[in-house]
């Protein structure tokens, strides 16, 4: 496995590669969820050539968030990769290599304007910007993303289409501890009683998906005592918006998305579950 930490490294070998290419770009501490990814890459690309990426952005971060405390274990995520066949693994030296300067942005409009684009502001940005990033280095023919970022996964796709980049972008479904936790490297810094307090985050969506189930459409109903279930958490938003467009909606008549943002502790964790009529 090549470990790489400069663009012109990673371009070069890029030039000398004619073999099908997968791209699983991630921001390391590595967990089943980035490893599915990651063996569903090797698949797909068969005897081509599997890239991971590991880089923590700090543009997707904003000034008050968890940048500094974002857990890291480059050791341990290069031997995950090797297990799973990755044959390139691209660790920026610095964000200087991957930023050599801050005037160039890529900007998805109103995909963006509810759920995590309004709790934080400039987030999507720095996520398209990195992406579109490392697809114009990597050039793959199939990128691979997690559903549990299902509105970065949404925005990911529009920029994609919008801007005629290589490959195809494939979503793969969320994966989850055996107690019903969503995965995330952001467990790693729940405290022993906020992660046991985060199962109520699929408690809820399990709530939400029983009372689709039985019938309610109305979204103020499907979603009715959210606070109260996701106590003692700190509810950052409890939303439903249409699948495709991410706009919020009255009565769920076309697939729809429950999406929520919480905090347990200092930690804030997203999940969501999909309403189809």
């Amino acid at each position: 496995m090549l470990v790489l930490r400069h663009t012109a490294a990673l371009a070069l070998w890029r030039n000398n590669v004619d073999t099908r290419v997968a791209l699983v770009p991630t921001m390391g501490y590595l967990h089943e969820g980035h490893l599915t990814l990651l063996r569903e890459g090797r698949v797909r690309v068969a005897s081509g050539s599997l890239v991971l990426s590991i880089f923590v952005n700090p543009t997707q971060f904003g000034p008050n968030e968890d940048l500094a405390r974002y857990p890291r274990d480059e050791a341990g995520d290069l031997a995950k990769a090797q297990a799973c066949g990755v044959d390139v693994a691209f660790c920026p030296a610095s964000p200087d290599e991957v930023y050599p300067s801050r005037l160039t942005w890529v900007n998805v409009d109103e995909l963006g304007d509810h759920l995590c684009g309004r709790s934080r502001p400039g987030h999507f940005r720095g996520v398209c910007t990195i992406v579109c990033k490392l697809l114009g280095l990597v050039r793959p023919d199939v990128s691979l993303f997690g559903n549990k970022d299902f509105q970065q996964l949404a925005i990911i796709r529009r920029m994609h289409a919008d801007l005629f980049l290589p490959g195809e972008i494939v979503g793969m479904p969320i994966v989850r501890e055996s107690d019903g936790l969503a995965m995330s490297s952001r467990n790693a810094n729940l405290e022993p009683q906020a992660r046991q307090d985060a199962l109520a985050i699929s408690r809820f969506l399990a709530e939400v998906r029983r009372r689709f189930a039985a019938g309610t459409r109305d979204a103020t109903e499907l979603v009715a005592g959210a606070a109260d279930a996701l106590a003692p958490g700190r509810v950052d938003y409890v939303e439903l918006v249409d699948a495709a467009l991410l706009q919020p909606v009255s009565r769920v008549e076309q697939p729809a998305l429950c999406a929520v943002a919480v905090y347990f502790g200092s930690v804030r964790l997203i999940d969501n579950t999909v309403l189809t009529p």
